[in-house]
């Protein structure tokens, strides 16, 4: 179910069913802009591409990330200190969108959307090449401006849907949301843990009850078994932290890597 006109085409999900139809599910990959500066945050975008990354999330950073955890949040802050701006998006989706074909989804707290201008920012993503957005603190309820934006400029809008979330709200998540609704696995701040919260295939069974499409699932994977378990029962699994962290320790060298590792949970089972 979607607000869209039939002629919308989702770039997320059409990325995603390529790889329902290869037989396993999508990997979605976070990184922040700007971090640890503008020019190495999209070569690290590309390179998780070239290396298995389905989805590119970029996170628009922000100086009260309520939501994420530690690692991001000291991301987010240098890029802030490096004197990232809301347009170094744009750039960097332009940037990553020519050398790679991975769609690109910006992930962002409503307040820097209003501030720029929900209309304006509507239409400088699309003309970037970008997919959509992700806006984890903005719900359906409020975002009859954004869905206006939006669907004029034939964007993806990605709702969440929790654990905690009534039946009705998971509805009105999955009619509002076009490219994917992002399944949250556990109840809290984002981070790597050792498990997957069960509660995910939960929620994402409820999601399947409510006629939702594509459900990706985020919110603490970092191994790729852990991929692997999520490809069972969801259409996505999205992996933020440990692509960070990968980063910080080791470059763009050392996030190739764990981009081809983590991918690899999502290769496809022997038949």
């Amino acid at each position: 179910m979607t607000t869209d006109t039939p002629t919308g085409t989702s770039k997320v999900g059409a990325a995603i069913a390529a790889r329902r139809e290869a037989g396993t599910g999508a990997v979605v990959g976070y990184l922040p802009v700007g971090f640890p500066d503008l020019d190495t945050s999209i070569d690290a975008a590309v390179a998780m591409a070239e290396n298995g990354i389905d989805v590119i999330e970029l996170g628009i950073p922000y100086s009260d990330p309520v939501m994420d955890g530690p690692v991001i949040q000291a991301a987010t802050q240098r890029s802030l200190a490096e004197g990232f701006r809301v347009r170094d998006v744009f750039t960097a989706i332009r940037e990553i969108t020519a050398r790679v074909d991975a769609p690109v989804i910006p992930m962002t707290y409503w307040n820097p959307v209003a501030q720029y201008g929900v209309q304006r920012f509507a239409d400088d993503l699309a003309a970037a090449g970008g997919a959509g957005l992700i806006t984890p603190d903005l719900i359906p309820d409020e975002a009859g401006d954004w869905t206006v934006a939006a669907v004029a400029a034939d964007l993806d809008r990605v709702f969440l849907a929790a654990p905690s979330s009534s039946e009705s709200r998971l509805r009105q998540a999955v009619a509002s949301s076009r490219g994917f609704v992002y399944t949250v696995s556990t109840m809290g701040i984002t981070g790597a843990r050792s498990d997957v919260d069960a509660a995910a295939s939960t929620l994402v069974a409820r999601l399947r009850e409510v006629g939702v499409e594509n459900a990706c699932v985020g919110l603490g994977i970092s191994t790729a078994q852990q991929v692997r378990e999520v490809l069972e029962y969801a259409d996505g699994a999205i992996i933020g932290s440990a692509f960070v962290r990968a980063l910080a320790d080791g470059g763009v060298e050392r996030l190739a890597e764990v981009s081809a590792d983590l991918s690899s949970g999502a290769a496809p089972s022997a038949s």
